[in-house]
């Protein structure tokens, strides 16, 4: 079964490393590579590669740049003749990027089935791309491979057949696992001469750096909190931007205790974040991360599509309001659960368990590893204006009389 892998940003990179690997061992699946270049320059996009052991794409599209339609639009051109021409038997998608949403439009529309990995995700607010993008390719997709309990009822609540839905694991925890050992080998303390105490930012999202308001109250919050902790803020492409445009540089400048980097590498952000006391993100990935290394999250949204990081993981949602970030700094707590159920670095063996079964028999798996019948309250919109599962509606998984598993 020829099976072509999408990637296009950052992410992608980080939660295909694993699954790439287990795929080339396998003996009825050939895997093809394909990067759309979303990401293209090298410290979004070459530098992770080399990281992540990844080898070069088969095919690469050189697709970066452009507004949301324009870049969806290009992948979309550029990756129809590859589908046809290589005769790919299925399409496997990542997340929730631009060349997630273009490659599983085409091939749906060619009649090629895809697998979603990391599907089900909800942040219930459909201003954000990545909810539309998530939406659409989970409605188009044969095969849905969700990282968490409450995504596989989302999918449910949403009509898909549950014979389509495999509970597998994280595959950015598959990554994180793999490559710890060599992550703390990173020099990346050293090299910035990285003070014992301090805390990690990291914003690349629209709706805060492309809003002044919204990026002055975070710079308001962050103000207060490094005179008490020292910062390392590694600045996203956009962000950089969006400093030089609002004319903050001098403010930041001023924050004795901040320190502005550029964009890291996969092993040096992972080695940052290890040891950090609390991280500062509005990363979807980081929340996931953050929640297996034990280490405090403040997530600078109004809404999160990963409320398990939450209800099970380290993660406080605290919006971009100056007061809310500094309460939720102030009620960072210092003992932490226990990681989400299959967040043990074997999702991407899950994975290719049920391809592989897909291209033995034809027809949808019925793996026992990855079966979906837990029984679920019903899942609404998670923000954190939240109290509780009971006044939400109820996201948290529950046994077959009801109770609740929390």
């Amino acid at each position: 079964m020829k099976v072509l892998n999408i990637v296009g940003a950052r992410p992608n990179f980080v939660k295909m490393a694993p699954l790439l690997a287990a795929m080339q061992k396998s003996t009825v699946i050939d895997p093809v590579l394909l990067h759309t270049g979303q990401h293209y320059d090298d410290q979004m996009s070459k530098v992770f590669f080399e990281n992540l052991g990844l080898s070069k794409p088969d095919i690469s599209l050189k697709c970066g740049g452009g507004s949301h339609a324009e870049q969806t639009a290009k992948i979309m051109l550029a990756i129809e003749p590859v589908l046809v021409e290589n005769q790919i038997d299925l399409v496997v998608v990542v997340g929730d990027v631009n060349s997630t949403l273009a490659t599983s439009l085409v091939a749906s529309k060619l009649g090629i089935p895809i697998a979603h990995i990391e599907a089900g995700l909800r942040s219930f607010d459909e201003e954000m791309p990545e909810e539309i993008n998530r939406i659409v390719t989970d409605r188009l997709s044969s095969y849905l491979f969700t990282t968490c309990e409450d995504a596989g009822q989302n999918l449910v609540n949403e009509g898909i057949d549950t014979s389509k839905i495999f509970f597998v694991g994280n595959l950015m925890i598959d990554s994180l696992i793999r490559m710890q050992h060599e992550s703390r080998a990173s020099t990346i303390h050293s090299d910035l001469n990285i003070p014992e105490n301090y805390g990690v930012v990291t914003l690349h999202r629209p709706s805060n750096v492309d809003f002044p308001k919204t990026l002055h109250q975070i710079l308001d919050a962050l103000e207060v909190i490094q005179k008490d902790l020292a910062l390392i803020w590694p600045l996203h492409p956009r962000t950089k931007k969006a400093i030089e445009r609002e004319g903050v540089k001098n403010r930041l400048e001023a924050m004795k205790n901040m320190t502005c980097i550029s964009p890291l590498s996969y092993l040096d952000n992972l080695a940052l974040m290890e040891k950090a006391k609390v991280v500062m993100t509005d990363s979807g990935g980081i929340q996931e991360e953050t929640t297996v290394l034990k280490v405090p999250c403040l997530t600078l949204r109004e809404n999160t599509e990963r409320p398990v990081t939450i209800l099970q993981g380290t993660n406080q949602l605290v919006g971009v309001r100056r007061d809310d970030i500094l309460e939720g700094y102030r009620k960072v707590p210092d003992v932490f659960p226990k990681a989400p159920p299959l967040w043990d670095g074997q999702a991407a063996g899950r994975i290719v368990q049920v391809l592989e079964e897909i291209a033995k028999r034809d027809q949808t798996p019925s793996s026992e590893v990855c079966r979906f019948g837990t029984a679920y309250t019903h899942g609404k919109a998670f923000d954190r204006h939240q109290k509780s599962s009971e006044e939400s509606g109820g996201l948290l998984p529950t046994s077959e009389d009801g109770r609740s598993l929390r």
